[in-house]
């Protein structure tokens, strides 16, 4: 079973295969995951094997980690390209996220200008005002969007709680360029039920939802690491080259990650 629990608050730099070198910042506890997806391909596992028993941790010791960190590496001579929200869950369910934003905004500024900063959200918060406005100020707001048909969401993506896909899809067009759309195509099968998010069924109406919302990036990628469910494996090369085509057609730029 996968289990990559990540340090917290900060962990790294790692070699990202879309963002280059990134300095991770965790705003989840160091002993399990907290999420409002429970995705049967989580490298973290499954919520309910990985359940914390210490809290999340506080807007002050990320700002003092994070500025630990960045004296060190400034220091070494290797800043990284970029700061990355991510992590063991969700970062945008930390209480604090839209202070913690502009804390890391305040650090980058200071001590790396180049440094971009990114978040890797499955985008369920987005709905909300403060996490809207926070996401509009970084420089990468990556936002999960493996699917628009709901029964796959279902199955795959597992929301916990509310969960509209219509009123998600409303929201990202509001981010229209400024948006990164992260989507993750594989194969196989769960409880029974066959997965596979690559046909037309599936293809098409996401195509036609990438056109309305405009990005100005769509990140295609498969399993990259085990996985908590074994009965998944990644989508061929082919068929994710041949959905990148797809979005470029649309005059949306488009990165594939085998």
């Amino acid at each position: 079973m996968a289990t990559i629990i990540y340090p917290s608050p900060i962990f790294g730099p790692v070699h990202s295969r879309r963002l280059g070198l990134s300095l991770g910042i965790n705003v989840c506890p160091p002993d399990g995951k907290i999420c409002s997806f429970d995705c049967i391909y989580c490298e973290c596992g499954f919520n309910a094997d990985f359940r914390p028993k210490s809290k999340m941790p506080s807007r002050g010791l990320i700002a003092r980690r994070l500025e630990e960190t960045l004296l060190e590496m400034r220091k070494a001579g290797k800043l990284p390209d970029t700061m990355t929200f991510s992590g063991n869950g969700e970062p945008t369910g930390h209480p604090d996220f839209p202070g913690i934003v502009d804390d890391t905004l305040a650090l980058r500024a200071k001590y790396c200008p180049a440094t971009q900063v990114s978040v890797l959200t499955n985008a369920t918060r987005i709905t909300k005002p403060e996490i809207f406005e926070s996401l509009l100020k970084v420089d990468n707001a990556l936002l999960k969007l493996d699917t628009v048909d709901p029964d796959y969401i279902t199955l795959v993506d597992r929301p916990n709680g509310h969960y509209r896909i219509e009123e998600i899809l409303e929201r990202m067009k509001a981010f229209g360029p400024r948006a990164i759309i992260q989507s993750m195509f594989l194969r196989g099968s769960f409880e029974g039920r066959s997965v596979d998010n690559t046909t037309e069924r599936y293809v098409g109406p996401w195509l036609k939802a990438i056109g309305e919302i405009r990005p100005k990036l769509v990140t295609i990628y498969t399993i990259a690491r085990e996985t908590p469910d074994h009965d998944l494996r990644k989508a061929p090369a082919e068929s994710l080259d041949a959905i990148a085509d797809r979005v470029r057609a649309l005059g949306i730029a488009a990165q594939v990650s085998y």
